[in-house]
């Protein structure tokens, strides 16, 4: 091969791959386009929002600032508060009765690991929230524990959250599969993580 026609070929390798180069992002950009589906997501957000409606959810993330107990979600009779990182006042702290476990027994203390409530700078707190504005506030991270939605499937994973369908004795589990809760969170953010446009809120007994 004379050294003009590899210089010819050296330079038409080289153009072909700057054109694939600038044609990547382009086919990234249509590839997420098609994953998006903002309907499907919406819908996927609307059925996962019976579970965090759930007194197993509603009760840590509910207006005030303390815990709520039972099906009936009423105030905590032990007067615990939320304090300033959200695991209790002086001895009444969270961990003073609850474990990283239920513990055996009707009326015996719940427990998974990292039993709190949410901290008072971002209390997270969803009660009277319409399903959209639930939706908007699970993807701020100003209020969301700063999480991308992303982490949101990260953390729905979490035993903390997973209590809620083996919360022990006396206590009603959430009654959606867990798998399917989990597969509509993921679907929810894999669909470009849509809000649904409006829908009533719900708000605990005072």
């Amino acid at each position: 091969m004379n050294r003009r026609r590899r210089i010819f070929l050296a330079v038409v390798i080289a153009a072909a791959f700057v054109c694939a180069s600038l044609s990547l992002p382009t086919a990234r950009v249509a590839a997420q386009q098609t994953q998006r589906d903002d309907a499907a997501a919406a819908a996927a957000f609307e059925a996962i929002v019976p579970v965090l409606r759930h007194p197993r959810c509603m009760n840590c993330h509910s207006v005030g600032d303390f815990p709520r107990q039972g099906d009936d979600s009423h105030r905590h009779t032990m007067q615990v508060h939320r304090g300033p990182d959200g695991h209790g006042i002086n001895a009444v702290k969270c961990s003073t009765c609850h474990q990283d476990h239920n513990l055996a027994g009707l009326h015996t203390p719940p427990g998974a690991p990292d039993w709190e409530l949410p901290s008072p700078a971002m209390p997270m707190i969803w009660e009277g929230l319409s399903d959209r504005q639930l939706c908007e506030l699970f993807k701020d991270p100003t209020r969301n524990g700063h999480r991308r939605v992303e982490q949101i499937v990260e953390h729905m994973n979490t035993p903390l959250v997973l209590w809620g369908w083996a919360p022990g004795e006396g206590r009603t589990p959430i009654p959606t599969s867990q798998g399917k809760f989990l597969m509509n969170v993921q679907e929810w953010v894999a669909k470009g993580a849509a809000c649904p446009v409006a829908t009533s809120a719900r708000t605990l007994p005072r």
